[in-house]
């Protein structure tokens, strides 16, 4: 009897330890993408201001991981994040990713944005062809529609060359799937329409 009291109440330490680690992995996420997101507004604002000084573009700076690189909106899954440069563990925990070495959203080129399937992402999956999809960077703010939807295995080559451009958006699949998923699901979206910074002043 003792026995199995000890060993209930070993579950019950345990399962509490773990709900409490997977409750801070979430928190530490929450709490990165309001650092982020006060970051990205600041950064738009002292945008606005060297565009007023030198009537022009800011001048582009180097990417660093972790920095938020751009504001991503998709109205269908009320999704309104902040991506974030890179897509380590650490930087996806605190919201979608842009993939080094990709285009910005908006520039010419594949832009390629992930995120976890159980996070940020989790609703991807309800996108399809024709929805919307909004970017706002530094200098540009691009609405895109979905255009193109597939299911790869998860080694498959995300970025293609683009001559045009294109905004790329991939989580792990399928959404529901206990462990690594074996595969990946692949938006591609194609601006519907853009407007630069300096026109929103």
């Amino acid at each position: 009897m003792r026995r199995r009291a000890a060993l209930g109440l070993s579950l019950v330490v345990v399962g509490v330890a773990l709900a409490g680690w997977a409750g801070a992995a979430y928190a530490r996420g929450w709490l990165a993408q309001s650092h982020a997101r006060a970051e990205w507004e600041a950064r738009l604002a002292h945008a606005a201001v060297q565009r007023a000084r030198s009537y022009g573009s800011p001048a582009s700076e180097s990417l660093v991981e972790g920095a938020p690189v751009a504001r991503l909106v998709v109205p269908k899954i009320a999704l309104d994040d902040i991506v974030l440069e890179g897509v380590t563990g650490e930087v996806l925990n605190g919201g979608p990713g842009h993939l080094p070495g990709s285009a910005l959203p908006g520039d010419t080129g594949n832009a390629v944005v992930s995120a976890h399937r159980d996070r940020h992402f989790r609703r991807l999956g309800e996108l399809s062809i024709g929805d919307t999809v909004v970017t706002e960077t530094e200098a540009r703010r691009t609405r895109w529609r979905v255009v193109g939807r597939t299911v790869v295995h998860k080694d498959a080559p995300v970025i293609r060359r683009e001559t045009g451009r294109v905004l790329t958006l991939t989580t792990c699949w399928p959404i529901g799937y206990l462990g690594g998923a074996p595969e990946r699901l692949i938006l591609k979206a194609v601006p519907a329409d853009t407007q630069l910074a300096a026109a929103q002043d």
